[in-house]
């Protein structure tokens, strides 16, 4: 939000410097997040003075130039050569004098200097409108009033305006700072602080008077819940042209662009006191009536951006007497009710719009309007008569014309102010200070607080209806406590704290995995847990029915909440791969959200993603892609690192993979891992192999650190190595040879390691072969060959009789 220092003090006559007024408020809660200085032209006119004509001659080698003598009030007429067509002695003109910059309408600058044109020497310029910054004619040079004096500052003659403009961070609840008369009451209250007593200065509008009874309107409003507030004018006789200086300066260093002045008025007020208007033209508006309704959904409605737009049932409308749609009330206007060049009457209009309703319509139709951004915050009901007849008070002025009709104000059911008790008890504890009471109440009667009772334990309080974010007595102290100043509260050098001691502490455990995966090359990503409700589709196992939906959803892609965290790392790959960055390892600690018929659930994930090449491109590496065993293999290690061991293995159920496996431990799932189907890659525009590994992480953590470590010597006698080319068939899996190796020999076996499969035209069908070794070891002394002989014929039999493996 931007707010004009200059503006800000029509309303406070402050006379503090910018930054420090910046700094008042953002204790205030208004965080100003930098200051700009801005002017109405840029420059500011520097160096541009009036000068008087008192020669005017033919130049002697350029037919369309002139040599002219300029008085610049300092008693040192100076030449200066002008080509344009218009130039004569005895004008008064404006004369950019050397080293002035001047700048363009793309603010790129240029400087005068001196030098000589077809041999004649010049000594500045004489400026045309559009070189000044001041309009766009260049037919030829300004010719001003003989009664301005040579030597007058141009930026005088021109009313140039100089504005320091504030950029308010403001936080969605502080809907009554939303202008500058919002943002006024607040510095007044800070000010007050600081023993600066100043009056609130707002505009009068004591002179609107209704000049005739003409041009008559009726209004009817059909849904007072959407509308509980709605108010009109006519205003006749107005010409529709461009604004004076003083309001298009004023809109322009806020950043808006002036159309016309009956536009200007209405942005004006809208930015002054925080009420949006709409002006209709009013020789458009069918039937002299204007109707509030909504109209049936699928009515098709073209708004201001020429943009058609099918209305919704519950969108409030502002229909003329045919029951014509003009308006989306409180959004956008229509494309053919508005004001044009031609328009010489106007319905103007002034209202207080349910928040929830123009939230939900601004949503549905992707608008982000001014008004739109105020009424779904909550304006101040209270504030809708005064605003019409300052914006009715301030057309009469720049465009003329009269006030043609009474105004009407449909206002059934008024909106009550708050009522709330504050107890001096909870407002000491709170703020961990005792503010003096009667600080605290000038706090209060300075942010229009009334007091309605003052008792021994506390104050009877009534909160104006425009403070919608103060409803409970925790907000009133929140109030109090930024009115008085975090920094003025007191604390203690002392830090009284206890410490929870815990066996197992699950962020650590989080870190432990996090950095070792971090020593593996994985980088950390954190997905959004909204999520698109189409991805549900992908996946069987995800059930649609226990989608978490956001009643209010940002956009249809964020409108539920995320059943797995497969998809929105899909989206990370696919990020990556698109700015050719293919080589890829992932991993994200987040949490699923389910609703079931028992209720809501939460469950924690670590999940990883690799895909591409194993590592990035080196010179002195050869490249290997990653497979299904390199995560297997990290998955195992990370187990391992919690101290979780002899696992099962099992086909996974789960239908986002084209093949893996489930690891669990007794008949605790731990991990889910394998290749995302093709399908699903499709759906994101993979086009390469993407390994998922998904970790039930609240199982982790109730199996993780049970287990003991257990410290022992180095052996001080060799081990012995031996290999096994065992034929398998195609469905027996590493694992299995691993478990049953280690059944057949517990004491003596201390690795086995599959380095090689082959499948080919050389084997039978269905067989494939294992290339396996086996580590043997005695702790106690060195295995002979019988020994270890005895051991490799009791896992080939092993495997025979349990598997049907066969040696090659």
């Amino acid at each position: 939000m931007k707010i004009s220092y200059n503006w800000l003090k029509q309303f406070l006559k402050v006379d503090w410097d910018a930054e420090k007024t910046g700094e008042l408020l953002t204790d205030l809660g208004l965080e100003v997040e930098g200051i700009e200085t801005v002017e109405s032209i840029k420059g500011s006119l520097k160096g541009v003075v009036i000068g008087k004509i008192l020669t005017c001659e033919q130049h002697s080698n350029a037919d369309r130039l002139k040599v002219t003598t300029v008085d610049l009030g300092d008693g040192n007429p100076v030449q200066i050569v002008c080509g344009a067509p218009n130039v004569a002695a005895g004008q008064t003109v404006p004369v950019a004098t050397i080293n002035t910059m001047l700048y363009n309408d793309k603010g790129v600058g240029f400087k005068i200097k001196k030098g000589k044109i077809r041999g004649e020497e010049s000594h500045g310029m004489i400026c045309a409108e559009d070189e000044l910054g001041l309009g766009t004619s260049h037919d030829g040079i300004m010719v001003l009033d003989d009664s301005i004096a040579a030597g007058t500052p141009a930026s005088e003659v021109f009313n140039i305006e100089t504005d320091h403009v504030f950029e308010i961070g403001l936080t969605p609840n502080r809907a009554d700072a939303m202008s500058h008369l919002g943002t006024a009451r607040d510095l007044r209250a800070g000010l007050l602080q600081h023993e600066i007593s100043l009056e609130l200065i707002s505009p009068s509008v004591s002179d609107f008077h209704v000049d005739d009874r003409t041009l008559k309107f009726d209004v009817i409003v059909e849904d007072i819940e959407k509308a509980p507030r709605y108010a009109g004018v006519t205003i006749s006789d107005i010409t529709v042209k461009e604004s004076p200086d003083w309001i298009k300066n004023k809109l322009k260093a806020i950043g808006l662009t002036p159309i016309n002045n009956i536009v200007d008025v209405t942005n004006y007020v809208l930015h002054e006191l925080g009420q949006p208007l709409h002006a209709f033209d009013a020789g458009k508006v069918k039937g002299n009536k204007v109707l509030v309704k909504a109209l049936p959904s699928g009515t098709k409605f073209t708004t201001l951006d020429g943009v058609e737009r099918t209305l919704h049932e519950e969108d409030l409308m502002i229909c003329n007497g045919n029951e014509e749609p003009m308006c989306i009330a409180g959004v956008f206007g229509g494309l053919h009710s508005g004001v044009t060049e031609n328009t010489t009457s106007i319905f103007l209009e002034s209202a207080y719009f349910n928040p929830v309703s123009i939230r939900k319509t601004a949503k549905r139709h992707a608008l982000n309007t001014d008004a739109s951004f105020r009424f779904e915050r909550g304006i101040d009901p209270n504030i809708t008569k005064y605003a019409l007849k300052r914006a009715a008070n301030l057309i009469l002025e720049v465009a003329g014309g009269k006030v043609s009709s009474e105004i009407v104000d449909l206002y059934p059911n008024k909106i009550e102010d708050f009522q709330v008790f504050l107890s001096y008890e909870k407002m000491d504890r709170l703020i961990g200070a005792e503010i003096p009471r009667e600080t605290v109440k000038n706090i209060l009667a300075s942010l229009d607080i009334k007091l309605n009772s003052v008792t021994e334990g506390g104050l009877g309080l009534t909160i104006p209806s425009y403070r919608v974010d103060v409803t409970r007595e925790a907000d009133v102290i929140e109030e109090i406590l930024r009115v008085y100043g975090y920094n003025n509260v007191a604390f203690s050098h002392k830090l009284n704290t206890s410490i929870s001691f815990s066996e197992f502490d699950d962020i650590k455990i989080e870190n432990v995995i996090a950095n070792q995966l971090t020593a593996l090359g994985f980088s950390e990503t954190m997905a959004n847990s909204l999520t698109k409700s189409d991805y549900i589709s992908l996946s069987e196992t995800l059930n649609e029915s226990h989608n978490v939906a956001i009643l209010n959803p940002l956009s249809n892609d964020l409108g539920v909440m995320r059943q797995s965290l497969l998809f929105s790392g899909l989206e990370s790959v696919i990020y990556n791969i698109n700015r050719k960055n293919s080589s890829l390892k992932f991993f994200e600690f987040g949490k699923t959200y389910h609703k079931f018929e028992s209720g809501y659930s939460e469950q924690k994930h670590l999940t990883l993603f690799i895909s591409g090449n194993r590592n990035k491109d080196r010179w002195n590496l050869t490249q290997k892609p990653t497979d299904f065993f390199y995560l297997k293999g990290i998955v195992q290690t990370l187990l391992q690192r919690l101290g979780i061991t002899n696992l099962k293995t099992t086909p996974t159920k789960s239908d986002v993979f084209s093949e893996g496996i489930t690891l669990s431990l007794g008949k605790t799932k731990l991990v889910d891992l394998g290749v995302v189907k093709r399908g699903i890659l499709k759906e994101f525009n993979i086009k390469q192999e993407v390994f998922f590994a998904d970790f039930n992480w609240d199982n982790i953590l109730k199996l993780g650190g049970k287990t003991k470590i257990k410290v022992t010597e180095l052996p001080k006698f060799p081990e012995v190595k031996r290999d096994f080319a065992l034929l398998v068939d195609k469905e027996v899996t590493f694992n299995e040879i691993y478990n049953l190796a280690f059944q057949a020999e517990r004491k003596l076996l201390k690795e086995v390691d599959l380095f090689d499969v082959y499948e080919g035209d050389k084997l039978a069908e269905n067989k494939k072969s294992y290339a396996i070794s086996f580590i043997l070891q005695d702790t106690n002394k060195t295995l002979n060959d019988k020994q270890i002989e005895k051991i490799m014929q009791k896992l080939q039999h092993t495997f025979e009789k349990n598997v049907g493996a066969s040696l090659r």
